[in-house]
């Protein structure tokens, strides 16, 4: 299990800001230690244990970029059409069979290696066939060109792929291109999910008048996968404070995170606090960011607990700026904050200073072109709706006061937030 010591997380005071919080943890989360190999047509999502130097040079030979004429360059004069005798063939796959002679070029085509001495290649649409078979090649050409030197991607021994690195699909066809067929990778970091209270019930359960059913624990669960967790259900634990103490206890012995939602405010119907400082250490973390300021930090055996906000949208959010940068410092990837896209704001919003907002709207195209994010009409940190009907967050930081139409504004879209 990922440890952390029972005081890493002691800090009361002010709200925090989005920044110190994460800070906080890429800082003193302790990264899984366990390492894994796997089949590289598996390793899509896992985090590479150690950095790849490049075993061979990337393209392992030198080789021509297009179909066309391979020729000495020596040979072209530079201000007239030259004609040349056709001196053979190289496809794809096959080797050289002899070095280019004086005056000669080589048929070629894309991928086949440069035969020796030649170091240009004219293109088939450039050039034409006289009466006599020759190529002719018009001037102007310059050496080197349309040729791919060997080591022109990566040279043999460079840094190809960083410790840490979250592999996807193109990270992987590098692998693959330089002959490896297996990659050690940490493995999967494993998180505990719970919702909490007797206000949900699970769906496919019978739901009483004044139940809900629990959407949250699946939406977590499910951006839990994205970022190539193992996900264990805890299930619904009720508004009890012995057995939600008890219940947290045994998750936090199997698991590198317990994830909770509800529970985490003041009332006094929210157990979460009392129940994890009955079994371990836990220290309210009010965040400076709306929805979403009542996120619960603790501490458990050793095993971290993040308590989020019971309405979606603000478990949503505090799930984007705080779990996400946990799992990944737990799982020992490289942290990989999403870049505001600046779009064009179609609305008008007012808010406090000192803190983080994130307003859910829609991108559109403006008549002009430009991209204009457009407000969700109606406010409320449990519209699920807002979440489904909406292509991501626009970001209002914390010394903005207002919002006028036609201001500049970042938006980052669902997609970057859940990858």
């Amino acid at each position: 299990m990922a440890q952390l010591s029972d005081d890493c997380f002691a800090f009361g005071g002010p709200l925090m800001s989005v920044e110190d919080a994460v800070a906080i943890i890429a800082a003193r989360v302790t990264a899984v230690q366990e390492l894994e190999t796997v089949d590289l047509k598996n390793a899509d999502g896992r985090v590479l244990a150690a950095a790849i130097a490049a075993p061979q040079p990337l393209p392992p030979f030198t080789n021509s970029a297009v179909d066309g004429y391979a020729v000495r360059s020596s040979d072209l004069s530079g201000d007239r059409e030259q004609a040349f005798t056709v001196g053979g063939r190289i496809q794809a796959g096959a080797a050289a069979q002899a070095p280019v002679k004086a005056g000669e070029a080589i048929r070629i085509f894309t991928g086949a290696p440069m035969p020796e001495g030649a170091d240009t290649v004219f293109m088939q649409e450039d050039v034409r066939l006289d009466e006599a078979g020759r190529v002719v090649l018009p001037p102007g050409l310059k050496a080197g060109a349309n040729v791919r030197p060997a080591g022109e991607d990566i040279a043999a021994g460079a840094l190809a792929l960083q410790a840490g690195q979250r592999l996807r699909p193109q990270h992987i066809a590098l692998a693959a291109a330089f002959g490896l067929t297996q990659i050690e990778v940490r493995r999967r970091i494993r998180v505990g999910v719970c919702s909490t209270g007797n206000e949900v019930v699970s769906p496919g359960r019978p739901r009483a008048a004044a139940q809900l059913f629990d959407s949250n624990r699946f939406m977590l669960m499910a951006m839990l996968r994205r970022l190539g967790c193992e996900v264990g259900d805890l299930g619904i634990l009720a508004d009890d404070r012995a057995a939600l103490a008890s219940a947290l206890k045994n998750g936090a012995g199997g698991h590198d995170l317990i994830l909770t939602s509800g529970g985490v405010s003041t009332g006094e119907e929210d157990h979460v606090k009392a129940a994890v400082e009955s079994v371990g250490r836990l220290v309210l973390w009010r965040m400076a960011i709306k929805p979403g300021r009542p996120v619960a930090m603790g501490i458990i055996d050793g095993t971290p607990l993040i308590g989020l906000p019971g309405n979606p949208v603000a478990s949503f959010v505090t799930f984007v700026h705080v779990v996400r940068p946990t799992v990944l410092a737990l799982a020992g990837a490289l942290q990989e904050t999403p870049a505001p896209l600046p779009v064009r704001a179609a609305f008008a919003y007012r808010k406090k200073t000192g803190r983080r907002e994130y307003v859910r709207v829609s991108l559109r195209k403006a008549a002009d072109g430009a991209l204009e994010a457009e407000k969700f009409p109606r406010e409320g940190a449990g519209l699920l709706s807002s979440l489904v009907e909406t292509d991501g967050l626009v970001e209002l930081g914390e010394d903005i006061t207002q919002v006028e139409p036609g201001a500049r504004v970042g938006f980052l879209g669902y997609a970057s937030l859940m990858s």
